[in-house]
Formats: structure tokens, sequence, C-alpha cells
């Protein structure tokens, strides 16, 4: 039994889902289901709303009946076990599918074309051949039309526990059809009399057991909480010093948190409740490859609405993943049979020690104040394909709210000849390169400063010219400019400027007389996306064209990109939603900030990448009347050594 409309989905939830389906003929023999979310109550529903009352869950199931592309959305009220609604979409592609992926993978190996373009490269024992399917894209080849297709590439392990990625079998391609397990062409891109290009000479294990001796002198480092950890959850309902939320899940965004909210205490004693995040997630990322030829152009994946970052994530592991008095959350999604799927240990909950919060020394009276800061960490993390993608919330003393995302994994690698080289592709082992590419996510981020009247001001520094009102030169200022519209909200960061975007809700004053306000902070390097607006990827990808968009609340705009990216066109999501440039003064706002990386590989890279760092920050800016964390206590003086 759920105790809140937004509870986790509970795998009875599932069961009952598809017992309705079932029963209702929308399950027939070779349907497909591509998943069953949770159907999030309206704003509205949900302040309305108070415990105890009774109130009508409800999930929505997209079936796929078979190879065509016609696809039934139903909505399932789980509390009536009745179907309420009904709708056909037509033409378009759900994200790559687990089953139908693999039977991709068994298409490939009994195709004659395919046998006799390995052969050809001296490889004729299939068994260590690692193929992979990547989403196809949209690039006019005339396979496309009216199927759903990915294009497999391949690999040579040594033994079934190699890394395939150190063996790419350079230049072979193969189309197949996804719905009907059919290859439909083999694309070998080594011209005929030409020697193809050997695999590389060096494997790429990275086990403990095949990199050599390891180090000895690394010394244990233990975190305790002798009295265990300062949060607490019930339900999904997680509370940590005057923060509380509630988590969340979805199978292509993954984590979502719920409902942020600060318990203020004010100077006479009074607390209040007040409302920050509405809903935080990672909308859509996409990895965009910068060679531009045949065999490695086509390379761009969205890896939440063309693969998930739900569906992909893994059980993590004490003392591994996460260090420390950990709190490990299930969470249920539905298998491509309708039936409950359970990701054990999904999401990690633990508190970590960041440092010095604040701190003074009064050089006149020679007294110490000194705070130490602490962060509330709830993460899970995402293997697509050959990348690990970590997300990691942070919730600080001081009221601040980050997301870091970690980038590891194993790069996407190109064979080439011993003394090659290509400028779209940087050597990483002898004989062996990894093209240029991008990683960019894209958060929706709907904030409700206080409440759900908002705007957005870009807060940036301006440098005033030497002259009379500057006689010595060093004057600057803050200028703050409302985006009033949503074409005017489509901005880009700058350094130069200290450029950052604040919430602000006018109706409500802080202890100077100022609105209260939240700041979107960009991290350092925050790359928009190279490929051109016109390229297939960008006109897919239209929102990493810009760092920031901002949009009135609109429950059905939740992904970046559209629904449904996989081999579409472009032109959905953001681009298509902001073409109508409505109000954003004094509205229910919502943020889309795009950030990542620029990843031009290097030899550290291989044969397993280091955590490569990506994020933002969301802090206050006069939502408090002072320093939030004035009140942690003094660590014990037990606990400092000298």
């Amino acid at each position: 039994m759920t105790t809140h409309p937004l509870s986790l989905l509970a795998p009875d939830e599932v069961t009952a889902a598809h017992a309705v389906l079932s029963a209702a003929g929308e399950l027939p023999e070779g349907a497909t289901v591509v998943h069953i979310v949770l159907v999030e109550p309206d704003k509205a529903d949900l302040a309305a709303w108070t415990p105890g009352t009774p109130f009508d869950r409800r999930v929505k199931a997209l079936i796929l009946p078979g190879p065509e592309l016609t696809m039934i959305e139903l909505v399932i009220s789980v509390t009536e076990g009745a179907i309420v609604d009904r709708t056909v979409i037509e033409g378009m592609r759900p994200a790559l599918l687990m089953g139908e992926s693999f039977l991709a993978m068994l298409a490939c190996k009994d195709h004659p074309g395919y046998v006799a373009a390995l052969a050809r490269r001296g490889i004729t024992d299939l068994e260590l051949v690692q193929i992979d399917p990547w989403p196809a894209g949209s690039f006019g080849y005339g396979v496309e039309p009216d199927r759903r297709i990915a294009r497999c590439i391949s690999f040579l392990r040594e033994t079934d526990d190699d890394n395939g990625y150190a063996r790419p079998i350079e230049g072979l391609i193969v189309h197949v059809d996804l719905g009907r397990e059919e290859v439909l062409e083999v694309i070998d891109h080594i011209p005929a009399g030409t020697d193809p290009i050997p695999l590389a000479p060096q494997g790429g294990r990275y086990s403990a057991d095949a990199v050599g001796p390891l180090r000895t002198d690394l010394r244990p480092i233990s975190i305790t909480q002798p009295e265990g950890p300062s949060f607490t959850i019930d339900d999904n309902l997680l509370s940590w010093q005057k923060w509380s939320l509630r988590l969340g899940w979805d199978p292509y965004e993954g984590l979502v948190l719920h409902q942020l909210a600060y318990d203020d205490t004010a100077a006479d004693g009074t607390t209040r409740t007040r409302s920050i995040l509405h809903r935080g997630s990672v909308s859509e990322m996409v990895v965009p490859y910068g060679d531009p030829g045949e065999v490695h152009g086509w390379k761009n994946a969205f890896d939440a609405g063309e693969w998930g970052l739900g569906r992909m994530t893994q059980s993590l592991t004490l003392g591994c993943d996460c260090l420390g008095e950990i709190h490990y959350v299930d969470v249920t999604m539905a298998t491509e049979q309708g039936t409950p799927w359970i990701v054990p240990n999904a999401i990690c909950i633990h508190e970590e020690d960041v440092g010095i919060g604040w701190k003074h020394v009064d050089l006149m009276t020679g007294t110490h104040e000194v705070r130490r800061s602490r962060r509330l960490v709830i993460s899970h993390i995402a293997t697509v394909g050959n990348y690990e993608y970590g997300f990691f919330w942070y919730l600080y003393l001081d009221g601040n709210i980050q997301l870091e995302v970690k980038l590891s994994g194993i790069l996407s690698t190109q064979g080439v000849r011993l003394g090659e080289s290509s400028p779209f592709a940087n050597p990483i082992a002898p004989g062996l390169a990894a093209p240029v590419h991008q990683h960019l996510f894209c958060a929706r981020l709907d904030l409700d400063v206080d409440g759900t009247a908002n705007r957005v001001e870009e807060v940036e520094v301006e440098v005033l010219p030497t002259g009379p009102d500057n006689p010595w030169g060093n004057a600057f200022r803050p200028v703050a400019t409302v985006l009033a519209t949503e074409s005017e909200a489509q901005r880009t960061t700058n350094p130069a400027t200290s450029r950052a975007w604040r919430v602000v809700n006018p109706a409500v004053t802080n202890a100077v007389d100022r609105p209260v306000g939240y700041k979107l902070v960009p991290s350092m390097a925050t790359p928009t996306m190279l490929a051109a607006p016109d390229s297939s990827v960008g006109k897919r990808a239209g929102f990493a064209h810009h760092n920031l968009w901002v949009t009135p609340y609109r429950p059905d705009e939740i992904r970046a990109a559209g629904d449904f990216p996989n081999q579409h066109e472009g032109g959905a999501g953001l681009p298509e939603w902001t073409a109508a440039d409505r109000n954003l003064v004094d509205e229910d706002v919502v943020l889309w900030y795009t950030f990542g990386v620029t990843h031009l590989p290097r030899p550290e890279d291989w044969p397993v990448m280091p955590v490569e760092y990506t994020g933002f920050l969301l802090a206050p800016f006069g939502f408090f009347d002072r320093n939030p964390a004035l009140d942690v206590p003094p660590s014990p003086s037990g606990h400092c050594h000298s």
C-alpha cells in the first residue's frame, strides 16, 4: 500500500496494471511493454491533498504491439483496476528494447554477409565477437523510414571476461530491423582489395588481477557514525537536518527529487516549511561524436531517451560505490513482459564530511570559531553501454543544492593502422584511438521558491569605464535583467562576467526588503553542442545549443528532446515548446540547464576512464536572512587530532 501520491512505484502496482491490460486484451501475443511508470499527480492536486485522504493511484503503460511504428499509451487506475485513457501513437519509436537488442546480435551472427566480413579479417570463431547495438539516429539511410533500426558495431574479445573495446573490428556496420530481428544490410567501409585495419596488438584488461602489482601503502580510511546517520526515511520521504524531499524514479530520467523544502527557523523561534524545488531530474542527455567520417560520424546517443538512465541503473555495493553509514532504496520498474522488475540498492543515501563550513579567528580577542560542513548524498549510477554515469545530488547545511555527475567507464574506440592517425580521434594505445565527443546533460528544475509565482533574472557583473564616476578604474557592479519571455531566456554561460541566473519570488521579501531567491551557478566548464544546428544531431538535440532555457510549468513538458527522440528527425522538446514565446514573469517557471564536458580522449583514459566531473549549484540568494549554518554545533574536541 502506498501512503503518498508520490510514493515510489510498488511491485504490486505493476502486477495490478499488467492484470488490467491483459484482461482488456491490450497485451496480444508478440506485444512488448516499453514501460509502466507512475502518473505524477498535478501540482494543484498535490497541494490540496492531506495525509490520510484517499487518492487515485495511476500508472501509464506504453505498449508496442508489433514491429511497426504504432504504440499504445494507456493510463490505468490501479486503485479502481480500470483503464481510464487510451491513446494510439503513430510514427514514433520507443527507446531501444533490451530483448530486441539481444536478438539483433544473434541475427548479425547468423547473417552470411556479416560472417564473410569477419572472415575477411581472419575472424572465424564468432563466440568471442562482441556486438554493440547503437541508436541509429536520423541520417537519410534508405533503411531508416518506417522501421525501428539499430546500427551494430563489433569488437573481438580474447576471452569471455576480456575488455572487448580494446579490439574494435573497424569499418564494419550492420543495420538491423529491431522489430523483425532482421539484418537489413552489412556495410564494410574497407574497400575491396584493401587490407582491413588490423586488430589492436594490446589488450585492455583492468581488473585487479590483470594490472600488475597493486599498491601496498594505502592505509584504511574508516568512516563511522557511532550514533547512526542524521537522516530518516519513511516510505520515500527523506528528512535530513532542515531538509525534506520525496524520492522518485523514472526509467528514463533515473532519480527524481520531489517537493524539496527547507524548515526555516526565524529569530523568534518559529519554524516554517519553505518550498524550493518541486521536481528536479536529469531530463535528457546526448553524446555527439566529432568524427565526420561514415564509420563513426553517425554516432550520437541520447542516453536518457534512447536507452534510459533509470533502466540502465546498477545495484550499488557497500564500501565501493558508497562509503559510510548507508541506506539503500530499491526501485521498481516493469520488464518488457509487464512484470515487476526490482533493482535492489538502486539509490544510495549517506552523509559526507566536506571540510570547513565556516571559520574565523578574531585577531583582537584570539577567539576561534570553526564549523565543519556536511552534506547529504543521494545517488545512483547508470551503465549505458561502455560508459558509466554517476548522478550525485548533494544537500548542504548552508542551504546549497548541488548536482554532480561523475563520468567513468570505457571509451568508444576505433582501430587505426600503426603509424597512422586521425584529426578527429586521439591515440590511446598502439593501434587504438578514441573519437572526440561531448557528454551534454539537461537538468529539468521546476523551482518553486517560496511558492509558484516566480520570475528569472540573469545576473552578471558590469565593469564601469574609467571616468568621473570611476576615477580609479576599479568599479564593477551586479546587473540583473529579467528574462520575460521564452525567447529571451535562451542563454549561454559567460565566465568573464560571472553570469548566473536567479529565480526570485517578488511577493516574498527578506530582512533587507529584497525578493527571496535561489541562484543557478554554472560549473567552470559548461559547453554547448559543437555540432551545427542544422546537423542531424543538432536538430534532434536542440536543447544542447543553449545552456539555459526557461518555460512556464506544463505537466506534459518533461523531456528536453521530446518523449521519443529515437530516430526522430528533430525539433521536438524545448525548441518546439518555446516557439510559442510564452510569458515568464510571475509564473510557475521551469529551468532547463544544459551542462557537460567536451571529451578529448587521452592515454590516461584507457583502459578505463578516471572519473571526470561536471554539474552545477543551486545556491540561496537572499532566501535566508543570514547564514543558515550558524546554528551548526562545534565539533567535539575529541574528534580533532594533532
